[in-house]
């Protein structure tokens, strides 16, 4: 199934029919595409921006963790599993890195240049993302795959029963598209609530709006407080040079540790001592502790870290430079929509997730799974969802086409009332940041702090869902939606950490700071403007209204 520019061009709007929509077009949407069209089915992919280039992997490098098959998986898998929390399954563990090893394979047969190692063999860990995002795009539309660039989706459509299909705008013609689809798999990404970091721009929780609206249920949500160093001012988000970190006052006066020991590797536990430091004063970083051998192998392997550097221009190895953390939300957090069957089906019939737009948590637990993880979660979690798609679309056949279906679009697009003029999305975003991004809100949480940001965040909501309209241009609409899925993501992130009396993983609780081994379990979150909280040892109890 397949239509041209010229046909695209001559339509006032767009209408076409299909087995599988897949919505997204990083890694795991182009997997899912691929696993869809290999089972047989029709399939269409709709990106918000341009597949191959779009998303958080096609900017810089990113890792895979990598587990050959062999008696030492298990325990590979188990020692990883000791840091999650307690909340990861190894059960998906396992799979997740049997398949993307396995993909991984095919990408090789498929004639992707992995380098090889010192050795001579492929190297297969690492994934160069402008180039492996660029061979993806090349593969799926070799499966036939018809691919809408800069299509974002906005809405859901439904027959009572399963999700139909969904709905969305064409940013370069300016008009409405819709697909009907026996089946959809999401692939949207996560949300970093607006963040300008590296790839994540479009990144706004679109999909867990539209999922949410259609009745599926997230988890993890609270573990959105990964931050990661970065140049003052810039984009990055790629902490690594920052292992080799001395850090400073303005004054050159030295940072010092709990233990009164000049401050240095900006990596893990040394976080929550800059972040301090932070809250009270700029702070200031030299990489002063990489050796010159160290500091070739950091550029060369790097190189998209020191292009701030390069443009100041400073010496990051010698001579200091501000720094600051920027907030990644469920980019690099946790949460997302939950997965409720082996191929990746939510609670909502004919609704598959993948990527980052799922909960992590099978995966990683409350623990970032930023890099390795991730991009292996990408790659199995697409794999699955597309077979699990293709069957579906299978079993229920033309059936899909023949019912009565409706948007269930809601805030941003049918304002419940009069829109206020004076309500805009720049106004709704920069309002969920101000309770979501600082560093003594997100990073550091307290009970109260947590429930006066929930109180306005709750009121926020009210006007977004009664005021807040797309009227307009295709832009306008998407600007207004984007904004009301950060608003809803932002509301259940302080939901799901207030229902999490306890500190793991990433969700830090200065009320409470120890780990409570009766909350060693998902915080489920169901529904958009009354949102239950439920767990397995507390059932479930109303959070707002």
């Amino acid at each position: 199934m397949g239509l041209n520019r010229k046909e695209l061009a001559d339509k006032s709007s767009l209408h076409l029919q299909t087995d599988v929509l897949v919505i997204g077009g990083g890694p795991a949407g182009a997997w899912a595409a691929l696993s869809a069209a290999q089972n047989g089915a029709r399939v269409i992919l709709a990106d918000k921006g341009y597949l191959g280039t779009s998303g958080a992997t096609a900017p810089s490098n990113t890792g895979t963790w990598l587990v050959p098959p062999g008696d030492n998986r298990t325990n590979i898998v188990e020692r990883r599993w000791q840091r999650t929390g307690n909340l990861a399954d190894q059960r998906w563990m396992l799979r997740t890195v049997d398949q993307a090893y396995e993909n991984l394979l095919k990408l090789a047969e498929w004639g992707y240049p992995f380098p090889d190692d010192e050795d001579g063999r492929l190297y297969i860990a690492n994934l160069r993302g402008p180039d492996y995002m660029a061979f993806m795009r090349r593969r799926v539309l070799k499966a036939g795959v018809t691919v809408l660039d800069h299509h974002p989706a906005v809405e859901f459509y439904f027959d009572g029963e399963a999700v139909t299909g969904a709905a969305g705008v064409d940013r370069q013609r300016d008009r409405d598209w819709r697909v009907d689809a026996g089946a959809v798999v999401l692939a949207t990404g996560g949300c970093a609530f607006h963040e300008r970091i590296l790839g994540a721009a479009a990144l706004t929780g679109d999909g867990h709006l539209m999922a949410a609206e259609a009745g599926a249920s997230l988890s993890g949500m609270e573990f959105t407080g990964k931050y990661t160093l970065a140049p003052y001012g810039s984009s990055l988000n790629k902490g690594l040079p920052f292992r080799w970190a001395s850090f400073y006052r303005e004054d050159g006066t030295p940072i010092l540790d709990a233990d009164g020991r000049p401050l240095q590797n900006g990596i893990g536990e040394r976080e929550k001592d800059i972040a301090r430091a932070m809250i009270e004063a700029p702070v200031y970083a030299v990489l002063d502790q990489a050796e010159p051998a160290l500091q070739d192998w950091l550029r060369r392997g790097q190189p998209n870290c020191f292009v701030p550097y390069d443009r100041a221009p400073v010496d990051p190895f010698a001579e200091m430079f501000r720094v600051t953390f920027r907030a990644e939300g469920t980019v690099r957090g946790t949460g997302g929509i939950r997965i409720a069957t082996s191929d990746c089906g939510t609670d909502v019939p004919a609704l598959y997730v993948a990527g980052d737009a799922s909960s992590r948590e099978p995966l990683v637990g409350g623990t970032s799974g930023g890099g390795g993880p991730n991009s292996s979660w990408a790659i199995a979690s697409g794999w699955w969802s597309g077979q699990g798609a293709a069957a579906y679309a299978r079993r229920r056949g033309d059936t899909a086409f023949c019912t009565s279906s409706r948007p269930l679009g809601q805030a941003g697009l049918r304002p419940a009332a009069l829109a206020k003029g004076a309500l805009t999305p720049r106004d709704v975003i920069d309002s969920v940041r101000a309770e979501v991004i600082p560093l003594e809100k997100n990073y550091f949480r307290e009970g109260g702090r947590l429930q006066a940001s929930f109180d306005k965040i709750d009121s926020l909501w009210a006007d977004v869902k009664n005021h807040l309209s797309g009227e307009g241009t295709a832009l306008t609409r998407l600007k207004a939606r984007e904004a009301a899925a950060i608003a809803a993501s932002g509301r259940w992130s302080i939901v799901a950490a207030l229902a999490r009396t306890e500190s793991r993983g990433m969700h830090r609780r200065s009320d409470f700071k120890t780990s409570d081994p009766a909350l060693a379990h998902s915080i489920t979150l169901r529904g958009v403007d009354d949102i239950v909280a439920s767990s397995a040892e507390q059932g479930q109890r109303e959070v707002a209204s």
